[in-house]
């Protein structure tokens, strides 16, 4: 029995030493180790053919140790604890392991029932094709105007039997817009889809055959039975209806019953089995699992980022305006701009007032200012927003300020007045405002790169290059 013992003990260490072999450790980034598996799903994934920016292996290795170590600064601060953070993650997750739960066969047999269910309430009785001729009686109409529309349809089936052609007189006469655009064809209809005094008659006619007009509760129709069939089997309709039911939510209506039957089960709370579900599905599939870990690790960079780098460097002012004062000559440009905002008055003495209005108010409160001292009432200045703008980028623009000649100017019927405010910079920008996006952008950038350089000293990183080098070549 202690041999028996001792081989199963020596047989399944040999089996994880095996392991081991096959999935190494590629690198340890803040003592955590990352297998070749797992770097290489991430590679992989973010260097397809698709990929505009592809990296090559050194040049990703160092981008993948940046995102791992913004990951383990967010962990540190305790991020995944966070409620929202914890919402967030579940729901990306559920997306696909809730999916996983649903027994086989369980989408096939809700096709099977709603076709049984067709089946049933047709009741043996056939699909019909009809098409009609609609007046519109709304419930609240009056004696007389009933009376106007009952003269109307009488007068329309009369010329039906003199002969004339129905479809003409649909797409002529007809308050069914739809239906009249086909020459009032409708779609197959089986008992139970209509309005009882339309199924009625529908059903009394045999194919080809006009009925005589009548009042449902809606109006009066002149019905002419198009065509009758049978049912389609099962495997002919199967496919539509899988398609009709997974526009009506079935997966996540199955995936909805599997959790909560596995549950009740085994007495769990959903949250409870998801997570359980989660690991041992995470352990049978490794792609699922490094899926999984992707969106854990790419909401907490999206978290720290925002919270440590984007939203306090798009707030400070200062910085933003210290980094535009040492890197203008970044910004400079070949050819004139024009920083400001084309306008366009009902009145031509408002050209001037608006400008004079904005002589001393700040830019960023323009369209405002305007709105507050023109536009109260009614609309008498319309603008667009203020930006910066280069030469072939506004025709109004382009002739007021750039002098160039942009053709005929279309002109606005109720604003015919054209105008600019603003300033015309030769060089380059005079504020970082100016080009602010790209003040922002680069100023969040430059922040980055001093945060990764911070975890880069905080945190210790191994690279092991013979596992690297074994990368995609195993």
């Amino acid at each position: 029995m202690k041999r028996i013992a001792l081989f199963c003990i020596l047989h399944f260490a040999f089996y994880i030493a095996l392991q081991a072999q096959d999935d190494p450790i590629i690198m340890r980034i803040a003592g955590q180790p990352v297998t070749r598996s797992e770097f290489e799903y991430n590679y992989n994934k973010n260097n397809t053919e698709n990929v505009i920016d592809r990296k090559d292996l050194e040049e990703y290795v160092q981008l993948f140790i940046n995102y791992k170590l913004k990951v383990k600064a967010a962990e540190d601060a305790r991020m995944d604890t966070a409620q929202s953070y914890r919402d967030e993650f579940r729901t990306y997750r559920d997306q696909q392991i809730r999916p996983l739960l649903v027994p086989e066969g369980a989408e096939e047999r809700e096709v099977r029932a709603y076709y049984d269910g067709m089946l049933q309430q047709l009741g043996g009785r056939d699909l019909r094709l009809p098409a009609h001729i609609f007046l519109r009686v709304p419930q609240k109409s009056t004696a007389e105007e009933q009376a106007v529309k009952k003269t109307r349809i009488d007068s329309i089936y009369q010329a039906l039997l003199g002969g004339a052609d129905f479809a003409s007189l649909a797409k002529s006469c007809s308050e069914d817009p739809q239906s009249a655009m086909r020459g009032g064809e409708l779609t197959w209809f089986g008992p139970g889809q209509l309005v009882k005094e339309f199924e009625d008659v529908m059903y009394a006619l045999k194919k080809g055959e006009m009925s005589a007009p009548f009042l449902s509760p809606v109006g009066y129709h002149i019905v002419v039975l198009k065509d009758t069939k049978q049912l389609e089997p099962y495997d002919t309709l199967a496919p539509q209806i899988r398609r009709y039911l997974e526009s009506r939510g079935l997966a996540d209506k199955l995936a909805q019953q599997a959790t909560d039957s596995l549950a009740k089960l085994r007495g769990l709370t959903t949250e409870q089995l998801l997570d359980a579900e989660t690991e041992r599905l995470c352990a049978q599939d490794m792609e699922l699992k490094y899926l999984v870990q992707e969106y854990h690790d790419g909401l907490l960079l999206y978290e720290i980022s925002k919270t440590r780098i984007w939203d306090p460097a798009a707030a400070d002012t200062l910085a933003l305006q210290n980094y535009f004062n040492l890197n203008k000559k970044k910004y400079a440009w070949d050819t004139p701009h024009f920083y400001g905002m084309p306008y366009f008055t009902r009145e031509k003495a408002d050209v001037k007032a608006v400008k004079k209005l904005l002589k001393k108010v700040d830019e960023s409160r323009w369209t405002q200012t305007v709105r507050d001292a023109f536009n109260k009432d009614s609309v008498t200045v319309r603008m667009e927003q203020p930006r910066l703008f280069a030469i072939g980028e506004s025709a109004v623009v382009d002739s007021l300020v750039f002098k160039q000649k942009t053709g005929k100017q279309r002109v606005r019927k109720d604003f015919p007045n054209t105008a600019v405010v603003g300033r015309k910079l030769k060089t380059g920008p005079q504020k970082w405002t100016d080009v602010g996006t790209q003040v922002v952008s680069d100023y969040q950038n430059e922040c980055d790169q001093k945060f990764v350089e911070e975890l880069r000293r905080r945190y210790p990183v191994i690279v092991y290059q013979d596992v690297l080098s074994t990368v995609n070549q195993h």
